[in-house]
């Protein structure tokens, strides 16, 4: 088959993947951490004194951040996400072609029509693995764009900013950014269940179990 999932992403590959892409973005945001500090102020009128957190005053770190964290970053994941999705698309037509033409061969052969009977029963659930990710992608896409309009936009544009002339304007693409995102995490949530049917059990027997509780207490 052209495309076999689960193949490609083994358990291993993941957590490596997982943990390489979390250093990297602990790593790319130091600098703006190193702005934070603890200090220590003592209350006149108690004379009590407790440590709160103060940023430092840097325009070049912030800009840095803007320009990589906020900017160039998302705008490389959201080319590579797209690139993905195409190649997957692609993939799935090559595996398509390639169960057409198996079928066809087998159809004159008890052995072979058995044989490709199991490597079609194999390929729907990767089909659906690969169905799901795809979904999860695309609305990971969707939910991305007002989230890289206004990031692109404060970068270009200094007024369009928090206290600027145009902060009216930056406080609605900000909300809708954040709608978008909370959105891109609920929605995830029926795609999963939609298509994983362990994930689609433990829902059912978590939710079971909170209602049965919730009469018991009634």
């Amino acid at each position: 088959m052209p495309l076999q999932f689960k193949s490609v992403f083994t358990k291993s590959r993941t957590v490596t993947a997982v943990l390489i892409l979390f250093i990297l973005a602990v790593s790319f945001h130091i600098p703006v951490m190193s702005m934070f500090t603890i200090v220590w102020s003592t209350e006149p009128q108690s004379n009590v004194s407790f440590p709160y957190v103060t940023r430092k005053s840097s325009d070049s770190i912030i800009r840095y951040s803007d320009m990589l964290n906020r900017t160039t970053l998302p705008w490389i994941n959201f080319i590579i996400m797209i690139a993905c999705v195409a190649i997957i698309k692609l993939k799935l037509y090559q595996s398509s072609r390639v169960r057409r033409s198996q079928t066809s061969k087998s159809v004159s052969d008890p052995k072979q029509a058995h044989e490709a009977a199991n490597n079609h029963e194999r390929s729907s659930k990767d089909l659906r693995v690969i169905q799901s990710v795809v979904l999860i992608c695309c609305i990971f896409i969707v939910s991305q764009l007002p989230f890289l309009v206004y990031s692109t936009g404060r970068l270009i544009n200094p007024e369009f900013d928090v206290f600027k002339k145009q902060q009216n304007l930056f406080y609605i693409f900000t909300t809708i950014s954040r709608t978008f995102s909370y959105l891109n995490a609920s929605v995830n949530i029926f795609v999963y269940y939609n298509y994983n049917s362990k994930y689609r059990l433990i829902f059912l027997s978590i939710t079971k179990w909170k209602v049965t509780s919730t009469s018991e207490t009634q």
